[in-house]
């Protein structure tokens, strides 16, 4: 099992491919196993590096609390013990709010960020964020990993033909620690860098699929507060794009790699 002991963390990662290094971070409840339509296809072309965050995975679950800005310290640690110096960062949902935040706070690290179907601020901001908030508490305090395992792959993977991927979901869904999920949960609901994203001068797309809980206007919102950001739509996707849509996710963020200005 490829584990190392870092400053902060023993943490479960996988090495392959050579070259400049791509990071792959993965969202809340998942793990580094869920970039398997990524990991060949880029180790053609770089050094891909998957790891499992803090409390997810086969990486440790230390006692809560956690926060967005010990996920990022945990990558920095990780890098430093890989002897790794630069990077491109690729974050999904939680992981682009580690990668928003890695960015901010180790700059000298990143060569490009990718932020996927991701936010740059999670705080509640009315009543009905709140409510939200209190829904999701009370069903995990309530229901088995598996069964709200069911409920939100459900709403993730909706067409007959995606049958193989929910299975797939549910089962990996239900291995989750509760009491980190919940801990990583929490993280989210007092995070934000949206009046740190002028600090950012690294080029960053911003995938957004037409289908995702929030709308597109709303991540171009954040990308037009960074200098150099563009954004580009996954059409028929939901919220897990690079596994619904992965020769199309492929292209884009290959293509955005090998573009002039990175």
């Amino acid at each position: 099992m490829p584990t190392i002991q870092t400053e902060t963390l023993r943490t479960y990662y996988e090495l392959s491919g050579e070259g400049e290094t791509i990071v792959f971070i993965h969202g809340l409840g998942s793990s580094s196993q869920d970039w398997y339509f990524q990991r060949d296809f880029f180790a053609e072309h770089f050094q891909v590096l998957t790891y499992d965050v803090r409390g997810h995975g086969q990486s440790e679950k230390p006692a809560p609390p956690y926060s967005v800005e010990t996920f990022s310290a945990d990558l920095a640690a990780l890098l430093k013990a890989l002897e790794i110096k630069k990077a491109h960062f690729v974050g999904l949902s939680m992981g682009g709010w580690i990668a928003f935040q890695f960015a901010v706070d180790y700059p000298e690290m990143v060569e490009t960020l990718t932020i996927v179907n991701s936010w740059a601020d999670m705080r509640p901001k009315n009543l009905q964020d709140w409510s939200k908030v209190f829904q999701r508490i009370v069903l995990f305090n309530f229901f088995s990993m598996r069964k709200i395992g069911e409920t939100v792959g459900a709403n993730l993977f909706i067409k007959p033909e995606q049958k193989e991927l929910l299975d797939g979901f549910i089962e990996s869904w239900a291995k989750n620690h509760k009491p980190s999920y919940m801990a990583s949960f929490k993280a989210g609901i007092k995070w934000s860098v949206a009046d740190r994203l002028d600090e950012i001068t690294a080029p960053v797309l911003v995938i957004a699929a037409d289908e995702d809980y929030s709308t597109v206007e709303s991540k171009q919102v954040y990308a037009d507060k960074i200098s150099d950001a563009r954004l580009v739509v996954i059409e028929d996707s939901r919220h897990a794009t690079p596994v619904e849509r992965p020769n199309e996710f492929n292209r884009v963020l290959f293509e955005f790699l090998r573009s002039p200005s990175t």
